[in-house]
């Protein structure tokens, strides 16, 4: 007699966290709180560290060679565990391009629910990492695991980089022209996979974004016009503008029509669909955010989506917008666009243009 088997149990890993990717950072507001009586005591070695919220710090050790490192991890921003690892080890090691380095090897951060999740499920994850790290040229090195009741996945990441070409986000010059690598709407399409309403091509949209390396940075990093550079995460494309804009105290103007946004998330955030990282980050900052009288909610919402493994913003002179723009179409950021210029007058950001426009890709 044939014995009947129970069908597998389908785990949500999105369920099990109360946020997703970028997400779940601590919002823009209460992190400047927690960090405002942190001492900031750099040694002379150390040309990057806490200051301005840059995305890696930078260890001079020879005149020229310097040690990268930074670290990243969060909750699931989708529910197969493959790809939940590939995302998120992809975020990690863009800290690195982000300064214009090379990463040169990873070390693993895990928290799992050990009695909720089976084991096959977290080897998916780690396997997902280990798949992106391969694919950045890296190897795992080890790393640090613990039981926690939300699942966690994220890397260390090291790199090295010749001093004379690290890239910081406070280095904008006014009549810089700014390009965005990649466009926004991960968190809408993030937040529609969580509620159920995202398709097979909005899948396939989001985690084409996500799970794509910003090599660009390092090419990017030796051209002398490029000021400033970072990549657009959990604060939005306004939040990581903003901190461009604080550091180097310019003003940006960025033209609505050519910001490029993924496609199948307009719709998604045309009927509602956000995630609650958004209204935090504008809390946070908005006040720093001159809008148009007409916008709608819905585009201030793109604006403060947040990025899990977002593209580079670059600030650059004009006469190297081309050649920034031509890197990133050479390696198959076809998306990638002139959004903005770098003007004088307070820090902060003002959107201008036709509100009826919309770059859809």
């Amino acid at each position: 007699m044939q014995q009947l088997t129970e069908p597998v149990p389908i785990i949500r890993l999105t369920a099990l966290a109360h946020g997703g990717g970028c997400g779940c950072k601590i919002a823009p507001g209460l992190l400047a709180d927690i960090l405002r009586t942190a001492p900031i005591r750099l040694p002379e070695a150390l040309i990057v560290g806490a200051d301005n919220n840059e995305d890696a710090a930078v260890y001079r050790i020879s005149e020229h060679q310097a040690v990268v490192a930074t670290t990243d991890f969060f909750t699931p921003i989708v529910d197969d565990p493959r790809d939940f690892g590939r995302i998120a080890a992809t975020n990690a090691i863009s800290d690195i391009y982000a300064m214009g380095a090379t990463p040169i090897f990873a070390l693993g951060i895990l928290g799992m629910p050990v009695n909720t999740l089976p084991v096959d499920v977290i080897r998916q994850i780690t396997d997902g990492g280990m798949a992106a790290c391969a694919e950045a040229g890296i190897p795992v090195a080890g790393g640090h695991s613990i039981d926690t009741v939300e699942p966690i996945y994220g890397l260390v990441v090291i790199g090295l980089v010749d001093p004379a070409h690290v890239k910081r986000n406070n280095g904008a010059r006014v009549g810089d022209r700014l390009i965005l690598g990649k466009p926004l709407g991960v968190g809408v399409l993030g937040a529609a996979l969580k509620q159920g309403h995202l398709d097979a091509d909005g899948y396939a949209q989001m985690l084409d974004y996500t799970t794509r390396l910003n090599r660009p940075g390092i090419d990017l990093a030796r051209l002398p016009g490029v000021h400033a550079l970072t990549d657009v995460t959990g604060f939005g494309l306004a939040g990581h503008l903003l901190e461009m804009c604080r550091g180097a105290r310019v003003h940006a103007r960025i033209d609505w029509p050519a910001i490029p946004f993924i496609q199948t998330a307009i719709p998604h955030v045309k009927a509602g669909i956000s995630t609650g990282a958004s209204a935090r980050n504008w809390a946070g900052y908005g006040h720093e955010v001159t809008l148009p009288g007409k916008i709608h909610d819905w585009q201030r919402q793109l604006l403060t989506d947040p990025q899990t493994s977002g593209g580079l913003l670059v600030a650059c002179d004009p006469a190297d917008e081309a050649s920034v723009l031509q890197i990133f179409r050479s390696h198959g950021f076809h998306a990638a666009a002139t959004i903005g210029t770098v003007t004088e007058g307070i820090p902060g950001m003002t959107l201008e243009g036709n509100l009826e426009q919309l770059h859809a890709v």
